[in-house]
């Protein structure tokens, strides 16, 4: 019995982890897996014969100790999914500035090494919005992130001013099709599209993670959403075991913005579609036995 384990976090009270549905398929395949805290301390890694991250969602209060485990498990020669490389790239939001280049419809992007005081306005307006929202460069599950207009540009927050002080961080205009159409999510097992879902937050609330109260449902992705996914997916330099590419459409209508290209620790709601826990082991099995 080959064994695998899924990099997990500490506590999870409050999260929702449904990595556990894809142990059966695993099972039918040969795999024994289980979830480890990535915390857990010294642990022989080379008695794996995978490590998966998954719900590590705990790592944004101290990345550098997050990589180092990961790099110690990448020197014993296990293969690691997904690879060291790839995480060091896509832990910071500037990947997207990368993807831009490579010619991925981003969401215009400010990038800022910190917030001085009295720019907001500013920053509005080289927007071109009425509103913005602020995110740190390093974050996730919306922590940290700031929807701003005018108004309250002026006198910004205590809790916003404060944050950003000596934080990088990026803007981007408010998305008004977040609330009025919701996010697509597409997710890709070794570069293929498994399954999509469209994620919608509750009344008064732009944030979509269920965390916040977004509702979720699964939908079939449009040619136009499929062509934007397989675009930023061409753009990477290695294909990932899993990612998620999360869009809106855009401001103008033509077309979708990526958001986000997650290759770390998204969450795959296997749950939303029932084959997905077994494409999702497929390409597991595959991968870890021809690593590439």
């Amino acid at each position: 019995m080959l064994r695998c384990a899924f990099l997990t976090l500490d506590d999870s009270t409050g999260f929702v982890i449904d990595d556990e549905l894809a142990y059966p398929p695993l099972a039918a395949l040969g795999w024994r897996a289980e979830a480890i805290s990535w915390r857990t301390g010294s642990r022989d890694w080379r008695t794996y014969d995978a490590v998966v991250i998954r719900s590590t969602w705990d790592y944004i209060a101290d990345p550098d100790a997050f990589l180092a485990v990961l790099a110690e498990i990448e020197r014993t020669g296990t293969p690691l999914f997904n690879a060291l490389d790839l995480v060091r790239w896509n832990i910071r939001k500037t990947y997207l500035r990368d993807l831009a280049r490579r010619g991925v419809p981003v969401v215009p992007t400010i990038w800022r090494e910190r917030l001085a005081a009295g720019e907001l306005p500013a920053l509005i307006e080289e927007v071109g919005s009425d509103e913005i929202v602020i995110k740190p460069i390093v974050g996730l599950n919306a922590r940290g992130v700031f929807r701003v207009d005018a108004r309250s540009a002026r006198q910004p927050s205590a809790a916003l001013s404060a944050h950003y002080a000596e934080r990088e961080f990026m803007v981007q205009p408010f998305l008004s099709h977040v609330i009025s159409e919701g996010e697509f999510s597409l997710f890709y097992f070794n570069g293929q599209l498994s399954h999509a879902i469209l994620k919608t937050p509750k009344a008064h609330d732009f944030r979509v993670q269920e965390e916040h109260g977004g509702v979720l449902r699964a939908v079939q992705a449009e040619s136009g959403l499929r062509e934007a996914g397989a675009t930023a997916l061409r753009a990477l330099d290695s294909v990932p075991l899993y990612a998620r590419a999360d869009f809106v459409r855009a401001n103008h209508f033509l077309g979708f913005w990526l958001m986000e290209l997650e290759l770390i620790e998204p969450s795959l709601y296997l749950r939303m579609d029932a084959g997905a826990p077994e494409r999702f082991a497929q390409a597991l099995h595959e991968r870890a036995s021809c690593p590439t």
